[in-house]
């Protein structure tokens, strides 16, 4: 009897096991286990009852509806919470000798219901970089994948006359992570206009999201390059193409501007950008400027300003009345 139960036990789980591999791989597959599922219909049906196999199937047709559903990427500890406490409750709904019939399809609303409670997954911001905040889960294959950009962004032209400033802004239209991120810089001379990085060179000393260039030569002609990295992970490439337009400067003559140039065609990369010391006009007119912290020591620098000033004017009005 023994053999013959154990007999009749291995084509019950082979059909199980095939009722679960034939269905579309969904959210009930990424976030419950074999075993789970299984014990669920074992205590519906019974060990060896002949409803089992039509148990497991009924699981696994209640949650079809949820087989091409995308979460967002930080949201999947939450619904495999929620898939874990649904399993406990089928498990005691089957111990009070309810219906699977009844009980499956009102599990899978349920969990339908917690999926639409999530966090949305957040849309692709074109035309560029790897964005980690729109990164997806999908149940169809239970995987996660980001959005199907390039690394490298557009090239942006900005034409300058010469003698006069060039600024790049290192900056995307999608949410970056709020540590760990660097800016290294690079250029592309002789007037060329890129995006092939064979043709730059690093400059050491451009660091910052802001570069900045005064006064602007014939020799910056080119393709700057900025890349955006998290982690040592390239999250963006910027390419800008610097035109430079204007006479010469006064009492040059033809020959003298063509001896400068073939001498200065090469820049010093560790000179051509300078850091960004902003003044304090540049940084009250940030968006970021005008916090609440920076308010508070803003109006405390201009009442020391202030009183400093009546104490000098008093201490001139005494001497001044002393004298008389």
């Amino acid at each position: 009897m023994a053999l013959l139960a154990a007999g009749s036990a291995v084509p019950s789980a082979l059909v199980a096991l095939m009722v679960f591999r034939a269905s579309a791989w969904a959210c009930l597959l990424c976030f419950t286990s074999y075993n789970e599922r299984l014990q669920i219909c074992q205590i519906f049906a019974g060990l060896e009852s002949p409803d089992l196999g039509k148990c497991e199937e009924a699981l696994t047709d209640a949650f079809k509806g949820l087989q091409d559903t995308e979460i967002n990427y930080d949201e999947r500890s939450h619904l495999h919470d929620a898939f874990t406490q649904m399993t406990h409750s089928l498990q005691e709904v089957a111990a009070a000798q309810g219906s699977f019939r009844v009980a499956f399809p009102h599990a899978a609303e349920k969990m339908q219901k917690v999926i639409s409670q999530l966090k949305e997954v957040q849309a692709c911001i074109r035309p560029c970089g790897l964005q980690e905040v729109a990164r997806r889960f999908r149940c169809r294959g239970c995987y996660s994948t980001v959005c199907d950009l390039p690394l490298d962004c557009p090239v942006q032209d900005l034409t300058v006359t010469r003698g006069h400033q060039a600024m790049f802004f290192c900056t995307v239209n999608f949410q970056l992570p709020k540590e760990e991120i660097t800016y290294s810089w690079k250029f592309a001379g002789g007037g060329l206009r890129t995006q092939d990085l064979s043709y730059f060179r690093e400059i050491p000393r451009a660091r910052g999201y802001l570069a900045r260039i005064r006064p602007v030569q014939p020799t910056h002609r080119g393709t700057f390059s900025c890349v955006i990295t998290h982690d040592q992970r390239p999250l963006a490439r910027l390419y800008f193409f610097l035109n430079v337009t204007g006479p010469p400067p006064r009492g040059e003559t033809e020959l003298q501007v063509s001896f400068r140039e073939v001498l200065r065609w090469t820049p010093r990369e560790g000179e051509m950008i300078e850091p960004w010391t902003p003044s304090l006009g540049e940084l009250l007119a940030r968006p970021e400027a005008l916090t609440p912290g920076n308010q508070c020591l803003l109006a405390a620098a201009m009442a020391l300003a202030s009183a400093s000033a009546t104490v000098l004017a008093w201490m001139f009005f005494r001497w001044y009345c002393s004298g008389d």
